[in-house]
């Protein structure tokens, strides 16, 4: 598969991770948000566990391994997806998705903190302009109250997930990353499903009664924003890089803020606008994507080899 092609395919799973944002919005209006992600996430593990035990690529996980794994779970899965789902009951798609477009600056600030990685000034430079572009999200349109809680529950759902990323370094260093994920899809959920037999007690009840084109937005939702979604990524990955693939994420917020306009009907206030460029260029100084940028491809200077081969 050339890089071009790769590059294409990646830009296709950014629109639909941003618009997998639009359809949690839906879903949570019509399920119950923490009985919804339950069994979202766990037919989403379903479908890679197939996937890995056809590639011939499972193994037991050593003990070693399930104290890293056990922190990706907990983080990754309970606490963002958790996080996630009750932050959309009170906040608009297209807050959501531009907080958590926040999420490779929180990881590298958390890397620096944990891993001890290095901040230089301009990466320092990008975790203030993200800072700040969060704050324009916040208080758009100057109607604070209305949102600000399921904004804080977003921005736990944001600083969970940089977290569990440092557990998924630590456990992919002797662990294959599709089955790190399909184990913390199949984990997770048993988590956010007892949380919600004490918060939303009603949840199961609550399913027969949810109109049939709902559970075709569910299963896109798990099946191809979640499972193949995180498939594909991976691959992208192995071919790319992890620096070059992390780019892309920066698409998602944008892609999301243009389907909540045209499926959702939110609007688009100006706040946001300086929000989204403010945490782009504050993701792109920050996350390192400058540097990487400056050091391997030049500008109008062709890729080299290197490049290409990832």
């Amino acid at each position: 598969m050339s890089k071009n092609v790769v590059y294409a395919v990646m830009t296709v799973n950014m629109i639909v991770w941003g618009l997998n944002t639009v359809a949690l919005k839906v879903l949570v209006q019509y399920l119950s948000p923490l009985t919804m992600q339950s069994l979202r996430i766990c037919l989403a593990g379903l479908a890679l566990f197939g996937f890995v035990w056809w590639r011939k690529e499972w193994r037991r996980p050593v003990s070693g391994e399930w104290r890293y794994l056990t922190g990706a779970i907990l983080f990754g899965v309970v606490g963002h997806h958790s996080c996630l789902a009750l932050g959309l009951e009170q906040t608009t798609a297209t807050n959501a998705a531009l907080i958590l477009g926040l999420l490779p600056l929180s990881t590298s600030l958390l890397s620096a903190l944990i891993l001890k990685e290095r901040i230089n000034g301009t990466r320092a430079a990008g975790i203030f302009l993200g800072m700040l572009g969060v704050v324009f999200v916040v208080v758009r349109g100057g109607n604070l109250g209305n949102h600000l809680v399921g904004d804080l529950w977003v921005l736990g759902a944001m600083a969970t997930q940089a977290l569990s990323f440092i557990f998924i370094k630590k456990v992919t260093d002797s662990l294959d990353a599709k089955q790190v994920t399909c184990l913390m899809f199949l984990l997770g959920p048993v988590g956010i499903f007892i949380i919600s037999l004490f918060l939303q007690p009603r949840g199961l009840m609550e399913l027969p009664s949810v109109p049939g084109w709902i559970w075709l937005v569910f299963l896109a939702s798990s099946l191809i924003a979640t499972a193949l979604g995180h498939v594909v990524y991976n691959s992208s990955i192995h071919r790319l890089g992890p620096g070059h693939t992390a780019i892309f994420t920066n698409m998602t917020p944008f892609f999301a803020l243009i389907g909540s306009f045209f499926f959702l009907g939110e609007s688009i206030y100006a706040s946001q606008i300086a929000g989204f460029l403010l945490i782009s260029a504050g993701v792109f100084l920050g996350s390192g994507a400058a540097d990487e940028s400056r050091l391997l491809r030049p500008w109008l200077r062709p890729a080299r080899r290197t490049d290409m081969e990832g």
